[in-house]
Parts: structure tokens; C-alpha cells; sequence
């Protein structure tokens, strides 16, 4: 069972703060375009669940950068109404298009005032990106992980104590993977 109170002290730990999170479970995508699939109940749910603990923990971003596909804008309305009005929400068609490139494109735009961006994409470009990032001094069981991939609803919590705009690769420490039943507790 994963701590939220520690990893909420862990993350805040950092003055910059990455969150890097995957869509909450979208139906099949038997005749719909791809980035026009919808999130399931049990989406839903996990985006309910994950946008919750992320404010319990006092973990709500600056700034919120979400893929324009259908699954990912239904995952971050669920999660916005526990953030209140701080988060500047913007949609990319690149976080669907784009792959790995993207989230790194989005994070080197961000001013020092920025302290904690959010990002809600697609498998395998999130883990992949987390991969990039994330030091290998960074727990190895933690870095296995995001070599299997992301389990819809999951995110990947990444810190440094420089601005995300000059975060090089594989200099952020890797503070938490967290899943929609890690946030249930």
C-alpha cells in the first residue's frame, strides 16, 4: 500500500514538480477513430479517484497540458472539479499526435513560475517520457515500472530543484508511480 502522505512530502520536497499522467480506461475502439474513444465507468471512476487524492495531497498543478483526444479531455474534466480554479488548462492535438517529443516540447516552453505542470497522454508516449526524464539514481523498482508501461488512470510523479524548462534527460529524481487503487486509499 503506497503512503500519499509521504509521497506528497516526497514530491513537495522539489521546488519543480512534474505529473505526468495516463487516461483513465477508454472503451474499444470498435468503429469510433481512435481519438475519438470515450472513457468507461470504470474510467470514470479511476479519474474521480486520482483527482481526489492528487488534492488530498495538496499536489494541484500550475498549469495542465491535456492530449485533445476525446479520453483525455473526459479524464481531466473528472479530475478538475478537485482542483479548484488555479490550473491553466490548455489542449494539444501534439500530446496525441506527437509521441515523447511532445511532453518534452510543452515542459521547455514553461516559465520559472510554473512549480508543479501536469500532463494527461497516451501510452507509450507518457512512460516513455517519464523514462527520459527520471535519473537513473532514481529507485530502480519505481524505473522498472515505467518499463512495463502505464496502466490507464496512472501517473508518474517526477521532482527537481531546477525550472522544467531546463530539466535535461535523465536528471529528475522519480519520486512515485501512482495507479487510480494507490489513490483509492
Amino acid at each position: 500500500m503506497v503512503n500519499l502522505n509521504k509521497v506528497a512530502k516526497k514530491t513537495k520536497s522539489y521546488e519543480y514538480q512534474l505529473i505526468i499522467m495516463r487516461h483513465a480506461n477508454a472503451e474499444s475502439g470498435s468503429g469510433k477513430n481512435d481519438v475519438d474513444r470515450e472513457l468507461t465507468d470504470k474510467g470514470r471512476k479511476q479519474a474521480k479517484k486520482v483527482g481526489k487524492a492528487l488534492a488530498v495531497m495538496s499536489l494541484i498543478p500550475d498549469q495542465i497540458r491535456c492530449s485533445g483526444a476525446t479520453r483525455a479531455r473526459q479524464t481531466l474534466e473528472r479530475m478538475l472539479k478537485y482542483f479548484g480554479d488555479k490550473p491553466n488548462v490548455d489542449y494539444r492535438k501534439s500530446l496525441y499526435e506527437d509521441g515523447t517529443q511532445s511532453i518534452l516540447g510543452e515542459m521547455s516552453h514553461m516559465k520559472a513560475k510554473t512549480k508543479r505542470l501536469m500532463i494527461v497522454g497516451h501510452e507509450p508516449t507518457v512512460s516513455s517520457a517519464a523514462q527520459w526524464l527520471a535519473s537513473p539514481d532514481s529507485d530502480p523498482a519505481l524505473l522498472n515500472v515505467l518499463g512495463l508501461g502505464l496502466s490507464t488512470g496512472s501517473l508518474v510523479i517526477l521532482g527537481s530543484d531546477k525550472p522544467l524548462a531546463e530539466w535535461g534527460l535523465r536528471e529528475a529524481h522519480l519520486v512515485a508511480v501512482l495507479t487510480p487503487k494507490d489513490c483509492a486509499a
